[in-house]
């Protein structure tokens, strides 16, 4: 098992700044990719970015250019960076984190979820 701690959400006026962490624990060592996605309410998940253990990064296209995502292996952690935040940003964020199983099957996990508002 992998445990995902999320913090760093919160309130915001557009245009503003948050810095998201996760911190992974647990059955971590084969952990591959990690990754952040966020759902509004009455819409679905949808991802934000991702990182893969070689550090190579993918992001949703309404957030390429204000967001970056970064890793820390050796702190088993994964920051998202938002900058120039907009309202419909405004979301419950949730850590996700992929692991190799046993049979090279992929595993994955989820954080209890972070809210960020933005304020218009």
């Amino acid at each position: 098992q992998v445990q995902l701690v999320e913090s760093g959400g919160g309130l915001v006026q557009a245009g503003g700044s948050l810095r998201l962490s996760c911190v992974a624990s647990g059955s971590i060592v084969n952990l591959i990719d990690m990754g952040w996605y966020r759902q509004a309410p009455g819409q679905q998940r949808e991802l934000v970015a991702s990182v893969t253990i070689g550090v190579s990064t993918n992001y949703a296209d309404s957030v390429k250019g204000r967001f970056t995502i970064s890793r820390d292996n050796a702190k088993n952690t994964v920051y998202l960076q938002m900058n120039s935040l907009k309202p419909e940003d405004t979301a419950v964020y949730y850590c996700n984190a992929v692991r190799r199983g046993a049979f090279g099957n992929r595993i994955g996990y989820w954080g209890q979820g972070t809210q960020v508002t933005v304020s218009s």
